[in-house]
């Protein structure tokens, strides 16, 4: 990957962009979007859209969240300490001594994440697993006023981890789940836009996944697209203690390609299609069972009026989660290179309908959404 296309990653994850608060992470994505995209804009959730061919049939989404778990101020202490709500999953484990960004109107304030020292915990409170709202974050204020006149309730909240890499090929961040998925599906869009696809293709930035696939089912609504393809990360079982997970999620490695996902969310003649595509550009990838709805935007895609032909592809991730997610930028690469390439073979008679062989165009779609912004 050139170091273009690397700097523009490593400045979008370092952006704030916890769910409901994407508006940074959406202006990066979109300026870059801008240097290739036929249009960028975005809708009234917040996603973020850019467009290829955008007249031409089928409808193609491409979607990546861009949105991060993170915390909301949501009490100020007499003594100026702040309180905060989860937004997202958390461990907990993960929290106590974190420093901390709060984004506010006038920008980033550092804190801490407090708790009482070991050394002042009795036996069974060590014990005890941590909980957020037992956690406070110290800002250094000196009063309830003082804290008031930095923060205000409801601002939201990042750990303070900027990207990093662990060799060349392996990267660190924060917000990996799942700006990488957004940085992907527009890659695939730069490469598509070269490769001159006979479909039209809107890669989304949706938001608010992390707290009900929000920002898929209404960017999903509004574009109305054929096939759709969403992008997210999948638990690696390569790292210690994942060893029994393999019996559940596959043998999932870094830096053996990316998944791709088979099952009921699954389009199972798309999926063919991906695999099929793999082996013809001979791109690594891997396989993952999923036997029922995922957790991801391709389920809110796939049930999107009256069906979308689905598809989910994967960058395998370890420490989910956590403000040290480790991704192989190798994976990330040839996770655009199989979306581009498959993307590129659709046309306006391709047959997705599951079953027997048949001539079946592509439906018209509706236009909703669409207006440029």
């Amino acid at each position: 990957m050139d170091k273009g296309k690397v700097a523009f990653l490593e400045r979008f994850l370092a952006t704030i962009s916890p769910s409901g608060f994407e508006a940074e992470a959406a202006a990066v994505w979109r300026e870059e979007a801008g240097k290739f995209a036929e249009r960028t804009w975005v809708d009234l959730h917040g996603n973020a859209f850019a467009s290829v061919n955008e007249s031409a049939a089928p409808r193609v989404m491409l979607a990546g969240h861009m949105d991060e778990i993170g915390l909301m101020v949501s009490h100020v202490t007499d003594s100026g300490y702040l309180y905060a709500r989860p937004i997202g999953g958390w461990d907990g484990q993960i929290l106590p001594g974190q420093r901390v960004w709060v984004q506010t109107k006038t920008g980033r304030v550092l804190g801490v994440i407090g708790r009482k020292p070991i050394h002042l915990l009795d036996e069974e409170d060590r014990k005890k697993v941590v909980k957020v709202e037992d956690l406070w974050i110290d800002i250094g204020a000196e009063s309830k006023a003082d804290a008031l006149k930095k923060v205000e309730i409801g601002d939201p909240i990042v750990l303070a981890h900027n990207p990093d890499r662990l060799s060349d090929d392996l990267l660190v961040a924060r917000g990996v789940d799942d700006r990488i998925g957004a940085f992907v599906v527009l890659e695939a869009l730069r490469q598509l836009k070269a490769l001159k696809p006979k479909a039209a293709v809107f890669a989304v930035a949706t938001v608010q996944e992390e707290i009900g696939l929000r920002g898929a089912r209404t960017s999903a609504y509004g574009l109305d697209p054929t096939v759709g393809i969403a992008v997210d990360v999948c638990h690696t079982t390569d790292t210690p203690g994942t060893e029994g997970e393999k019996k559940r999620l596959g043998e999932i490695m870094l830096g053996k390609g990316p998944v791709i996902a088979r099952g009921p969310n699954i389009n199972p003649k798309l999926f063919d299609l991906v695999v099929a595509t793999a082996k013809k550009a001979k791109i690594p990838y891997q396989v993952e069972p999923a036997p029922a709805g995922t957790g991801t935007d391709a389920n809110a895609i796939q049930l999107n009026r009256a069906g979308v032909a689905t598809a989910l592809v994967s960058i395998p991730n370890r420490y989910m989660h956590s403000p040290c997610e480790v991704v192989s930028l190798t994976d990330v690469a040839n996770a655009a290179k199989l979306i581009a390439h498959v993307v590129a073979g659709l046309t306006a008679t391709t047959d997705l309908v599951p079953g027997e062989k048949r001539a079946h165009p592509a439906r018209p779609r509706g236009t909703a959404g669409r207006k440029p912004g």
